[in-house]
C-alpha cells in the first residue's frame, strides 16, 4: 500500500526531513528504479573488485594503481551514501529522514565529492611526472609522498564535510521540511531555513568555485605537459600507452567535472528541482559506475590481473 507524504508527514517525527526522491510508483518509474538498482549493483561489484585486484596483485603495487584504488574506494562510499536510503524510502513507501541521517548524508557526500576532487588532480600529477620526468618518477612520486596526497585528499575533503554540517546543524528548519532531492543535498537543505542563510551560500559558493577550479586548473596545466611531451615522443607504442592512460583519466575528469560544475557553479536564479536531481543522479550514481569501467577496459595490466585472478579461481584438473 502506498503512503502519501502528507500521511507520512502525520506519522513521523516532527524533527525528521522528508527525501521526495526521484520516483513514482507509475511503471515507467518501477522500471527506471530498478535499472538504478542494476547501476548500483555493478558500482558496487565493479569498485570492490578493482580495490581487490589492486591490493592482491603485486604488479599493481605502484603509486598509480594506488591512487585508482582510492577512487575506487571513494566511489564505493559515495553511492552506497545515496542509492540504499532512498531505496529503502521508494520500496517501503517511506519518505523521512532523521535529522542525524541527513547530517551523515551531508558529511560523507560532501568529503567524498571534495576528496575526489583533490585526488583526480594528484592522478593528474602522477601522470605528469611519470611522463615528462619518467626517469626521476621514483624520487617525485615515491611512497611517502604518495602517500601524503592521498591523506591530504581525504582530510581537505572531510575538512569540507565537517564544515558543512557544523553549518546546517546551526541553522533553524520551520514550516515544510520536504527536501526536493532523493538525499540530503545541503544547497536544498538550506532553502527550507527560515534563518537568513544568504552569507553561508555566499561563503559555500566561493569555497564550491575554489575547490573545482583549483584542482581543475593543476589537471589541465598538467595535462597540457602531458600532451606536448606525447606528440614528441619517437615511440609509437610509448606514444599509445601513454594516450590510452591519459585518455582514461580524461574521460573521468570530464564526466565529474562537468557535472559538479553544472550544480555547484550555477546562479540559484537558473537552478530547478528536476535540473539538479538529474544531474546528482549521474555523478552520485552513474558516474561511480562508469569509472572502474573505463580504467579496466583501457588498462592492460589490470585485465591481466583479474585474468590472474580468475586462473587461480579454477579448479585444477
Amino acid at each position: 500500500m502506498k503512503i502519501s507524504i502528507m500521511e507520512w508527514e502525520n506519522q513521523t517525527s516532527s524533527s525528521d526531513f522528508i527525501l521526495t526522491g526521484i520516483f513514482s510508483h507509475t511503471p515507467t518509474h518501477m522500471f527506471l528504479f530498478s535499472l538504478v538498482l542494476g547501476i548500483f549493483t555493478v558500482a558496487l561489484l565493479a569498485n570492490t573488485i578493482m580495490v581487490l585486484l589492486i591490493y592482491l596483485d603485486t604488479r599493481l603495487h605502484n603509486p598509480m594503481y594506488l591512487l585508482l584504488s582510492q577512487l575506487s574506494l571513494m566511489d564505493l562510499m559515495l553511492i552506497c551514501t545515496t542509492v540504499p536510503k532512498m531505496a529503502y524510502n521508494y520500496l517501503s513507501g517511506r519518505k523521512s529522514i532523521s535529522v542525524a541521517g541527513c547530517e551523515a548524508q551531508i558529511f560523507f557526500y560532501v568529503s567524498l565529492f571534495g576528496a575526489e576532487c583533490f585526488l583526480l588532480a594528484v592522478m593528474a600529477y602522477d601522470r605528469y611526472v611519470a611522463i615528462c620526468y619518467p626517469l626521476q618518477y621514483h624520487n617525485l612520486m615515491n611512497w611517502k609522498i604518495c602517500g601524503v596526497m592521498v591523506a591530504s585528499s581525504w582530510i581537505l575533503g572531510s575538512f569540507d564535510g565537517i564544515v558543512d554540517v557544523a553549518a546546517t546543524l546551526s541553522f533553524s528548519y520551520c514550516g515544510s521540511r520536504k527536501i526536493p532531492q532523493f538525499f540530503c543535498d545541503v544547497s536544498a537543505l538550506l532553502s527550507l531555513s527560515c534563518t537568513d542563510t544568504s552569507t553561508f551560500k555566499t561563503l559555500a559558493f566561493i569555497c564550491c568555485v575554489l575547490m573545482l577550479l583549483f584542482p581543475l586548473l593543476l589537471i589541465i596545466v598538467s595535462y597540457t605537459h602531458v600532451i606536448v611531451a606525447v606528440i614528441r615522443m619517437s615511440s609509437q607504442e610509448g606514444r599509445h600507452k601513454a594516450f590510452t592512460t591519459c585518455t582514461s583519466h580524461l574521460l573521468v575528469v570530464g564526466m565529474y567535472y562537468g557535472a559538479a560544475m553544472f550544480i555547484y557553479m550555477r546562479p540559484t536564479s537558473n537552478r530547478s528541482p528536476t535540473q539538479d536531481k538529474m544531474v546528482s543522479s549521474f555523478y552520485t550514481i552513474l558516474t561511480p559506475m562508469l569509472n572502474p569501467l573505463i580504467y579496466s577496459f583501457r588498462n592492460n595490466d589490470v585485465a591481466k590481473a583479474f585474468s590472474k585472478v580468475l586462473g587461480k579461481g579454477k579448479p585444477r584438473k
